[in-house]
């Protein structure tokens, strides 16, 4: 069987929508639904329910889908082993995080350690990083928040403390803790939903039964102390920023609730061929504690 009716079917199955899977593949949409025709004919079964443009998978087609996406990753896999054998050993690994910044110490000390070594990064989402590594766009992730996936697993890294930050001069500066309740009405500098910083906050009003006030959300958490030093709002940020100093001052407080921190977590595709570079960027970055990469890059 050709492959191409399978990667066609497979972009397909995912958007459930002939035009939308056309669009990705950078074809014709007419070519997309001979292809799908030609692949049902094959197998003497239909794949779809169809609605216009718009198509269902049905019972057939998610069996079909099932042993379709674990044949095209192990061709893909087969692929990286190939490419890993004939490079000279050193190779290339993908990471992606929600944050770069997050990633500088540990680049800093593997590529002491693997100077030939190229790192590819991509900032992502959580929702962005399933697909990734579901597609086999990238070896590892890290996330600082829960991947899901029943082929995902992941090494926990670091387990922190998020602290409120605000400007020097505001009301709240040089208190040792404050509740959520007392919050409510102020201007919080935040990223966008799918960031951990975002999904944190909206977790923590929710407990109470409240909504935050964004005032700036943004696609680059590193940069909401700048904008808190600056006296824009208030925003949640790791502990490990107090302790680094890096940005620009602002005053630290407590906040008072249960689950405010958030888990460094390596994550990776359990059932995908990981090269020697992935494995080598694995093995330094979980080789001893990851606050040791960043206190000391």
């Amino acid at each position: 069987m050709d492959l191409l009716p399978l990667r066609y079917f497979q972009v397909v199955a995912r958007y459930e929508h002939i035009s939308r899977a056309a669009e990705e593949l950078r074809v014709a949409q007419p070519s997309v639904s001979r292809v799908i025709a030609r692949l049902e004919h094959e197998l003497g079964t239909p794949l779809f329910d169809r609605q216009g443009r718009r198509v269902h998978l049905n019972a057939y087609g998610r069996i079909f889908l099932r042993h379709v996406e674990r044949a095209l990753r192990e061709l893909d896999d087969a692929r990286t082993a190939l490419r890993d054998a004939r490079a000279s050993g050193l190779g290339t690994v993908a990471v992606a995080a929600e944050t770069l910044l997050t990633l500088t110490g540990v680049l800093a000390t593997f590529r002491r350690a693997r100077p030939g070594t190229e790192v590819r990064l991509y900032q992502s989402t959580a929702d962005e990083m399933e697909r990734q590594l579901r597609a086999g766009e990238v070896d590892l992730c890290l996330a600082s928040q829960p991947l899901n996936g029943p082929s995902l697993t992941g090494v926990e890294l670091l387990h922190e403390e998020v602290l409120l930050a605000v400007p020097q001069d505001h009301r709240l500066a040089g208190r040792a803790s404050v509740a959520v309740p007392e919050l409510a009405d102020e201007p919080f500098i935040t990223t966008r939903p799918g960031n951990w910083q975002r999904t944190l906050l909206d977790r923590l009003f929710a407990a109470e039964g409240l909504s935050p006030v964004v005032t700036c959300e943004s696609n680059e958490p590193g940069a909401s102390q700048d904008l808190i030093s600056a006296g824009l709002g208030v925003g949640l940020i790791p502990a490990m920023s107090r302790l680094l100093g890096t940005h620009a001052p602002v005053d630290w407080v407590r906040i008072d609730a249960p689950a405010c921190h958030r888990t460094l977590t390596l994550v990776r595709r359990a059932d995908a061929y990981l090269s020697t570079a992935a494995r080598a960027f694995l093995d330094h970055t979980t080789g001893r504690p990851f606050a040791a990469h960043w206190t000391s890059p």
